[in-house]
């Protein structure tokens, strides 16, 4: 039978080993809510107004309360040819660069738009709602050349750009290796419990 002093150490070492994992330093992590109203209180650490100056707000009206709270609203741009996020970040270091998009019908103009994201000047994909009419994520692995990271929406037709939310998550450089060049999300597979029950 074991002590109650080492199954005591043991509960308080494994305590003391989770509080370590919740209390990780997440000292990079950007979490946008693009579509907050300034006058709604912020729940976040972040200020809008030190990403981004342009745009105006709104929120969904298809579904909503379906949707977390992040992606109810939305920040559009009806003016100009090109907004961006400037971000600061780390230069040289590997980026985790996640973007949402949400459009139900926020104007209620049943218009789902189609521009382009980039990354500084740098295409990075087409966003085309009218394909992805459920709203749609963009996930992309960055190496920033400057401390300074800017994510722009460019108009290129008639619609509106938007956005619902931005995350940056800081990753290890050892992680997806590449040559040259960024790395564009192409499949998720979630493996859940035990790949036994596979053949």
């Amino acid at each position: 039978m074991e002590s109650p002093h080492l199954v005591l150490m043991a509960v308080l070492g494994t305590l003391a080993i989770i509080h370590l994992v919740q209390a990780q330093d997440q000292q990079g992590f950007i979490s946008l809510d693009c579509g907050l109203p300034s006058s709604e209180p912020s729940p976040y650490d972040e200020a809008m107004t030190e990403f981004i100056l342009s745009g105006k707000t709104g929120r969904v009206r298809a579904n909503a309360g379906v949707y977390l709270k992040p992606y109810e609203t939305l920040r559009y741009f009806p003016d100009g040819f090109r907004n961006c996020y400037n971000l600061n970040v780390e230069m040289g270091r590997k980026q985790l660069i996640r973007a949402y998009f949400f459009y139900q019908n926020y104007d209620g103009l049943d218009i789902k738009p189609k521009f382009d994201l980039y990354i500084g000047p740098n295409p990075w994909t087409t966003i085309d709602l009218q394909k992805d009419e459920n709203g749609t994520r963009r996930e992309l692995l960055h190496i920033p050349k400057s401390n300074s990271l800017k994510i722009c929406l460019v108009k290129t037709g008639e619609t509106t750009p938007l956005i619902s939310s931005l995350e940056i998550r800081p990753m290890g450089n050892g992680t997806y290796i590449t040559k040259s060049g960024s790395l564009t999300l192409f499949s998720r597979i979630y493996l859940k419990d035990s790949l036994t029950h596979i053949k």
